[in-house]
């Protein structure tokens, strides 16, 4: 679950945040939701928080320690629409609508790059500029994003890249992707550590660690590829390895590009190495035209697909998905469910009701930012991955979710597939297919390390470790068993949908809330039930080991590539 920059998705991305426990007024979080209860305590201004009475918990957009009621004065705290480390050209516009200048400051960046794209795919397009020059426009533009939203705490991406580069052109092949893995995530986590100290639990919704993530993403991502394209031999990798796999290192301009292009510099998403340059190049639609076999889909000659209706479909998404963060996510604080009061007077049934409405309603900003990113890329002409089966072309090659899949998601492994797509592709392509030993909690470890150091990330990922474990369990030695007949089926799928979304809430409370104290109040108010059933599943149902990739030197799809270039 990557932290997201309007994020609330993500790019900080998801950007849990949890107040600090210090009455210091530069320790401060931001505004927080209103609970809705009949309990509403007095507004804080200068704490930018709601005060559940003394000494009760502070609950920002997470949930922090103790503190006391009093708070911070007004005079000494800006108000959220002032607080920004970047540019405060858009203050007024801040000021009127009432929305914090660095969420301003992500969308109009975003926006700006969505016509900067259209742009860049019409009047630099491969054939009316060289690669050189789309490389040059791409990088200049995602640096002045960079630098407008996060003003000089940049210099932590142009650091973290350089590094990087020098280690790329130094270190032996054999090892680049291990050193390249550890300066990025140690880099990564040190700033994740300052941030804790600068940001006090997440005063700001969007900070320079999104952007520093997707980098961290990219940078060990083509480390790996270079790693098996060089210092591997063919047999000795996956099919996907071998498709994805960098044969010589890029030069500085091809370098700096794929990590700080305007598409993805601020909202991500990752892409791999290859398919980045292939769209620069002009050649990334035939590519994937080829890979699919387009004359097998019924088209007798090389179609040249436009991204418009593609980015049209996901601006409507955009804005459906804004709509509703607007009007359902700030009413229904994930906050309210450790209230004393809330757990007092609600019962367990309810107060798993009220889980999954909070749950639900915390989406939207997810969906609105990824999507939008989605959209800026290809509006660009990036993004494109074949024909489908009734011959319409697809643009989701850098889809970040899957909402219809999230919301029917019959099995916890289905619900994490689908969200946050490129996050679980690079967890997979750099930590599970390399793992030796352990697998599945070695990526849930990455995936907590990679998105900060607050205890409820651990919470979370801990939890989904135990709760994917039970879920394979059930599945492998239970479903055949309802397969037999259709309202058989129907039943299991049903019972499955229940079960996984209230498994995926309960798993990911922590990671809005952040801190102990809250995590474990809320699992205390839901008995440990979750974590019960798993162990109980665990005791009693075999686990069946799981069928690693098969290696091989090429898939099927370069093998209808390479028959397509013959005739």
């Amino acid at each position: 679950m990557q932290r997201i920059s309007a994020q609330g998705t993500g790019t900080s991305t998801d950007t849990g945040t949890s107040t600090a426990g210090s009455p210091s007024p530069a320790r401060c979080p931001r505004p927080a939701v209103r609970p809705p209860a009949a309990r509403r305590q007095r507004w804080v201004p200068g704490a930018g928080r709601w005060v559940l009475g003394a000494g009760s918990w502070v609950l920002g957009a997470g949930c922090g320690a103790e503190v006391p009621r009093r708070g911070c004065s007004m005079a000494e705290v800006p108000a959220a629409p002032h607080r920004t480390t970047g540019s405060t050209l858009l203050h007024p516009l801040s000021a009127l609508l009432g929305i914090p200048l660095d969420q301003i400051n992500f969308v109009a960046c975003q926006l700006f790059a969505l016509l900067a794209a259209f742009w860049f795919r019409i009047y630099l397009g491969p054939s009316h500029a060289s690669s050189a020059v789309r490389h040059a426009f791409a990088t200049l533009f995602g640096i002045y994003f960079a630098v407008f939203c996060f003003g000089w705490y940049s210099i932590h991406l142009f650091v973290l890249v350089m590094m990087n580069y020098g280690i790329m052109n130094t270190a032996s092949i054999p090892n680049i992707h291990r050193y390249s893995f550890v300066v990025a995530m140690g880099y990564l986590t040190l700033c994740h550590i300052s941030r804790i100290y600068i940001f006090h639990y997440g005063i700001l919704t969007t900070d320079f660690s999104g952007p520093l993530m997707i980098i961290t993403q990219k940078i060990t991502t083509l480390a790996c590829q270079l790693h098996d394209g060089i210092g591997r031999q063919a047999e000795e990798l996956t099919a996907e390895q071998n498709r994805l796999a960098v044969k010589t290192r890029p030069s500085l301009l091809e370098y700096l590009s794929y990590l700080l292009n305007f598409m993805s510099i601020i909202a991500g998403p990752c892409s791999n190495y290859k398919d980045y340059i292939a769209f620069i190049e002009g050649r990334h639609v035939h590519m994937k035209l080829l890979e699919v076999n387009w004359k097998q889909k019924g088209y007798d000659r090389l179609p040249d697909p436009s991204p418009t209706g593609a980015v049209m479909y996901k601006l409507c998404i955009t804005l459906v998905s804004l709509v509703l963060f607007l009007t359902l996510t700030k009413n229904f604080p994930m906050a309210y469910i450790i209230d004393n009061e809330f757990l007092d007077k609600t019962p367990f049934l309810s107060r798993l009701g009220y889980l999954y409405v909070v749950t639900q309603a915390a989406k939207p900003k997810y969906y609105f930012a990824w999507t939008l990113a989605d959209a800026v890329n290809n509006a660009a002409g990036y993004g494109f991955s074949g024909v489908d089966e009734r011959g319409a072309f697809r643009w989701d090659l850098l889809s970040n979710l899957n909402i219809w899949n999230i919301e029917t998601a019959t099995s916890f492994k289905m619900y994490i597939e689908n969200w946050n797509i490129q996050t679980a592709a690079w967890l997979k392509r750099v930590c599970y297919d390399r793992a030796p030993w352990y697998p599945t909690a070695l990526t849930f470890i990455l995936s907590a390390l990679w998105h900060g150091i607050y205890p409820g990330y651990y919470f979370t990922f801990l939890t989904g470790i135990l709760i994917t474990l039970a879920a394979r369990a059930i599945r492998s030695n239970c479903r055949h068993y309802f397969l037999s007949s259709v309202p058989l089926k129907i039943a299991y799928d049903v019972a499955t949908w229940v079960v996984t979304q209230l498994a995926v809430c309960y798993t990911v409370a922590p990671f809005v809330m952040l801190a102990v104290e809250p995590t474990v109040k809320f699992y205390k108010s839901m008995y440990f039930h979750m974590h019960i059933l798993s162990i109980l599943v665990l005791l009693v149902l075999p686990i069946r080991p799981q069928a690693r990739s098969v290696r091989k030197p090429q898939n099927e799809a370069i093998q209808n590539s390479v028959k397509s270039k013959d005739k």
